[in-house]
């Protein structure tokens, strides 16, 4: 993933530090984000199936890949990772945590083993019209990376509408402020899994982010989601 060296990081760091969400476009190309969203009829891919609507999790359905990872997902989590845990060190710092995230990925899932969060994560996304997803945390353990992504895998306006990706932020005493990221495929969102720093007037304090994905109106939407904690 040597194309992750043409982003501006300390952009992409500023805009997470201050909004709590940043966009690399073009991440994949078009070929790659067929061949990702292609492999969702497949089962052998994957290690459990989760229909969203039994959940009350809203509608549409989901998939979560099986380890060994498939080579491009493997691939994106790997070289994300190190991209990432400065920038979630510093969220620690600021907020006067202890806990240090590794350079490495591979470090950082083993902490997640010992824990016994030993069930990946990257999971493949599937709505069709009508179809949403409820604003949600994607925790799955005592052990939670605070950052995580989401790729697009199909073109508004040519395969679905609607389906925009949403964020809120509820900080304290105030009302939630909402926040719609537009994305083309290929794109991913880079976001706050559950809470960010907020420099107030006496210093830092949380504030607390929720995630989904408003209805889609016509055709059908694929989401590569990128997990950089495994699961209990």
């Amino acid at each position: 993933m040597s194309r992750l060296d043409a982003y501006d990081w300390p952009l992409l760091s500023n805009d997470l530090n201050n909004q709590g969400s940043t966009v690399l476009q073009g991440l994949l190309t078009a070929d790659e984000c067929a061949r990702i969203s292609g492999m969702y009829p497949d089962e052998s891919h994957f290690r459990s199936h989760v229909i969203m609507a039994r959940h009350g999790f809203g509608r549409g359905e989901y998939r979560y890949f099986r380890y060994p990872l498939p080579d491009l997902v493997q691939a994106m989590r790997t070289a994300l990772y190190p991209r990432l845990a400065p920038i979630a060190n510093n969220w620690n710092a600021r907020l006067g945590r202890e806990r240090h995230y590794p350079a490495a990925h591979a470090d950082y899932l083993a902490q997640c083993h010992a824990a016994d969060q030993k069930r990946p994560t990257p999971l493949l996304l599937q709505y069709g019209p009508g179809d949403y997803n409820c604003l949600h945390q994607d925790l799955y353990g005592d052990l939670v990376f605070p950052l995580q992504v989401a790729v697009l895998l199909s073109e508004p306006g040519r395969d679905f509408t609607g389906g925009e990706f949403v964020l809120t932020e509820q900080r304290p005493r105030m009302q939630s402020r909402v926040e719609v990221v537009p994305l083309r495929q290929g794109d991913a969102v880079i976001f706050a899994v559950n809470e960010r720093p907020v420099q107030g007037t006496r210093g830092p304090y949380r504030v607390a982010l929720r995630h989904g994905v408003s209805r889609v109106r016509s055709g059908h939407r694929h989401t590569l989601g990128i997990i950089f904690h495994d699961a209990r």
